[in-house]
């Protein structure tokens, strides 16, 4: 039961709110930006990373999670922090309180995308003091963190 865990756990419980296990990671380029993805589902933006699968690791998720949403190879630098206060609301009505572990991660390969996914409309890199609409308060509190942890 790898993939499609979440959609599993939804078929059986709807739009009831869950707590589901989450990872990102924060890749910075020479400048000091961090990469965010524009997401299709939200039309706003977010960390590369994404929901665990039955099985993985909060750094395979991490790994896996930022090629989906990103196309850009990574491997984990350090775990920053895990944030436990978050929920967020999807358009469909599904609602979930997430547990992340945000990761600082080191780009190896890859390209950003060139083109949309089906969870990706695009990704930038941002200056940390001009932030587009981003996905939730804890996306935002995430990048407060790594901005003092890993540019100050």
């Amino acid at each position: 039961m790898a993939k499609g865990y979440v959609a599993k756990i939804r078929s059986l419980v709807g739009h009831t709110p869950i707590i589901m296990n989450t990872a990102g990671g924060i890749l910075l380029n020479s400048n000091g930006q961090v990469l965010l993805n524009l997401r299709t589902d939200t039309h706003n933006w977010s960390l590369p990373g994404g929901y665990l699968e039955y099985g993985e690791t909060y750094a395979q998720a991490c790994v896996r999670e930022y090629k989906e949403d990103s196309g850009i190879d990574v491997e984990i630098v350090n775990l920053l922090k895990i944030f436990d206060q978050g929920e967020t609301r999807y358009p469909n009505g599904d609602i979930a309180q997430t547990i992340t572990a945000l990761y600082h991660v080191r780009q190896i390969g890859g390209q950003p995308l060139q083109a949309k996914t089906d969870e990706t409309v695009r990704v930038a890199y941002f200056d940390f003091d001009d932030l587009p609409p981003l996905l939730n308060q804890q996306t935002a509190d995430m990048l407060a963190y790594a901005n003092q942890k890993l540019t100050k």
